[in-house]
């Protein structure tokens, strides 16, 4: 990878609005000895490895209202309390549906040949009571179908599945990949993507910094969760005993997530086999060949977990404590595996970043606030209640909104931090830019600006949606959207220990430097506040500048 050095302008000239011209402020004092510092207790005594030991190996998987996430993030608040911080707590919000665990599982064909299967089991279903041995079924379902077209196809069905376990869906195509994904990003690429001119918008993760919109659904089809759930209760009314899906993935990749209605009536036991075990099924029974198989699932239901928490922490400020910097990420994962690389990485990234500053007695203006969210893969619900209850939004603000200091999320893997984006006026990215230039050799590029209030992808969005600088980290993908991300494969092992070293590094010193400036972060201002996702457009008028446009 080319890795030559880049030039960073001092000064920036921005456009706001359409009329007004303004002159960025002069160069961003930066404390190159707290900096060196930094980096080598980043270096020498990290405990980002420790960390990540713990919350994979130790609590993993932490799915939102089981007990092993509950017990993460006591053990995370006590670690901090631990290293010195000021204050350690978790923080309630309402999840409104009971914990799950899965216990175990087993899975195998024991007709007409005997073998083990490798899956994965459902979120938030029942466990079959005991093991189920039955003669397989499949149904290969019309394509896109209407509602009308489904019910036709299922119809005569019930005397096919009953008793059965019940293979659905026919199995994936999975070609073989000859390109393979980069493990590291361009630097040309980067460069235009953080170019303080003309940005390129840069992509946070596999669903970009808001989620990517899909296409335009057509109305009279059926959506693939809709087809679930009517095949769910064609399953139920039908007596079939066990619903098994495929993985659909290369390589024994599985990705389990949950039935989406949080009760266990509205589905069978269901289980993900990966495409190769749920191809092999499915090639059995086409050939006319009968197929038996044996699946044993114990799962468990904690009416406590209908609240979860956000475990936070602080290291208060002095002259400035009543403002607030805050970083985190979130600290839930899907049960698959022990979520290493989602997120528990970027929780261990997080606290590092925060333990070196109080490990070298550095003394920030502001307080830092670190919070490991929970429920944010079920929508960003922990980040969101957090920012609802704390901060309100632009249109409604607590008293809290207007000491608000920017929070830093990392939420992509292993990969180190190759730039920053931060929801605000092109001045807050200047400003980011001219914080992270001096760790330009451990690969970071530089920031860029977000007018965009969407919320989706990671829990930064959840404080741009309010109005507030939210940034999101991007970061080299490394095996994270090709394999580990949600995946049965996203354990300790996936992590590369000197790139989130780095990112520690990067990041100490970001939140250091934002908790001791003279002045907060810019924010846009009251006028040139871009509107709400979702709220009406208003017409411009001849009295004042229209909404900045929405990058």
């Amino acid at each position: 990878m080319r890795c030559p050095s880049l030039r960073l302008s001092t000064t920036v000239i921005g456009l706001v609005g359409s009329t007004t011209l303004l002159l960025a402020a002069g160069p961003e004092p930066i404390d190159h000895a707290v900096n060196a510092r930094i980096r080598a207790e980043a270096r020498e005594r990290s405990q980002i490895m420790q960390t990540l030991h713990v919350l994979t190996d130790v609590y993993g998987p932490r799915l939102t209202g089981s007990p092993n996430h509950h017990a993460a993030a006591e053990w995370a608040v006590a670690r901090m309390k631990e290293w010195g911080f000021d204050t350690g707590t978790l923080e309630p919000w309402d999840f409104g549906h009971p914990g799950w665990l899965n216990e175990r599982m087993t899975a195998h064909v024991v007709a007409p040949v005997k073998d083990a299967l490798v899956g994965e089991v459902l979120a938030w279903t029942n466990g079959t009571d005991g093991p189920v041995r039955a003669a397989a079924v499949h149904l290969v379902l019309p394509d896109r179908p209407t509602a009308a077209e489904l019910t036709t196809y299922l119809e005569g069905k019930a005397s096919a599945v009953a008793g059965r376990i019940v293979l659905v869906g026919a199995a994936a195509s999975v070609p073989v990949t000859f390109t393979k994904p980069a493990m590291r990003r361009d630097y040309d690429d980067l460069a235009a993507m953080f170019d303080p001119v003309t940005p390129r918008a840069p992509q946070f993760g596999p669903g970009g910094p808001a989620g990517r919109p899909g296409a335009t659904p057509d109305p009279a089809r059926l959506t693939p969760r809709q087809i679930s759930e009517q095949v769910d209760a064609f399953l139920i009314a039908s007596k079939a005993r066990v619903r098994v899906n495929d993985a659909g993935r290369e390589h024994g990749q599985i990705r389990a997530f949950n039935n989406p209605s949080f009760d266990g009536s509205k589905t069978l036991p269901t289980l993900i086999l990966r495409n190769e075990d749920f191809g092999r099924i499915a090639r059995l029974l086409a050939g006319g060949r009968a197929v038996e198989l044996d699946i044993d699932i114990v799962n468990r239901w904690y009416a406590e977990g209908r609240t979860s928490f956000n475990a936070v922490a602080e290291l208060r400020g002095t002259d400035k404590a009543g403002e607030v910097v805050m970083l985190g990420g979130h600290l839930d994962s899907w049960h698959a595996a022990t979520g290493a690389t989602d997120n528990a990485i970027g929780v261990a990234v997080m606290m590092e970043a925060a333990r070196i500053i109080k490990a070298l007695g550095l003394t920030p203006r502001r307080t830092i606030r670190l919070a490991l969210w929970s429920g944010e893969e079920q929508g960003l619900l922990g980040s969101k209640a957090y920012v609802a209850k704390h901060f309100g939004t632009a249109e409604a603000p607590t008293a809290e909104f207007a000491t608000f200091g920017g929070y830093l999320n990392v939420d992509s893997g292993t990969g180190r931090v190759r730039g920053a984006t931060v929801f605000g006026p092109s001045e807050a990215a200047r400003i980011l830019r001219e914080i992270v230039a001096p760790f330009e050799d451990l690969g970071i590029i530089g920031a860029t600006a977000t007018k965009s209030r969407r919320p989706g992808g990671t829990d930064s969005t959840s404080f741009n949606a309010a109005g507030l600088p939210g940034i999101g980290l991007l970061q080299d993908p490394i095996e994270y959207q090709s394999h580990t991300w949600h995946t049965n494969l996203d354990t300790y092992e996936r992590i590369v220990e000197e790139d989130v070293k780095k990112s520690a590094a990067m990041i100490a010193s970001a939140v250091y430097h934002l908790a001791m400036r003279d002045e907060l972060l810019p924010r846009f201002a009251r006028a040139d506040m871009p509107e709400p996702a979702g709220a009406p457009a208003v017409a411009p008028t001849t009295t004042a500048p229209a909404t900045p446009a929405r990058q």
